[in-house]
């Protein structure tokens, strides 16, 4: 009797071989920056974190690409208008605007998670709640004075 070798047909790579983790870059990179900002909160104390978070917002405004740079200055300035009670802050590495302390909206760059669009977003501190069913997020491309209208209007009803 000859002894054949029985040969596999599967596939050498199996899903053991491939890495997964859960998160991409970008998002890793986010929780990094998020950290990071609670950390540099608890050092400053609340009435220095306040003063120090116009600033830290406009630095991170700053550093995006002309495109998202744009639109989260407008996006800001939305805000100041239509909100003035709402606080500037980090969120994520990313501009944001609270209500005691507790994130209402706000703005992610096209460029941070490698998105075709900016976003602006709410969260549910927001009270947007329209039925059973609504938008939480705005992909933002630019800007047009009917989208300004919008977006105040729906800023306004967060904040209130």
């Amino acid at each position: 009797m000859k002894n054949t070798a029985q040969t596999s047909t599967r596939s050498t790579t199996t899903a053991a071989d491939k890495k997964y983790d859960g998160f991409t870059d970008e998002e890793r990179d986010a929780m990094k920056e998020r950290a990071k900002e609670l950390k540099t909160t608890a050092r400053r104390g609340a009435r220095a974190a306040k003063a120090d978070a116009e600033g830290d917002v406009l630095a991170k405004i700053a550093e995006m690409p002309d495109a998202d740079r744009v639109l989260a200055e407008r996006v800001r300035a939305i805000v100041k208008a239509g909100a003035p009670g709402l606080s500037p802050k980090l969120w994520y590495g990313m501009p944001a605007y609270a209500r005691d302390g507790k994130v209402v909206c706000f703005f992610q760059s096209a460029q941070k998670f490698k998105s075709r669009y900016a976003t602006l977003g709410f969260s549910d501190q927001a009270g947007l709640d329209d039925g059973t069913m609504w938008p939480t997020s705005y992909a933002l491309t630019e800007l047009t004075a009917a989208d300004e209208a919008r977006i105040g209007a729906l800023i306004e009803k967060a904040a209130g």
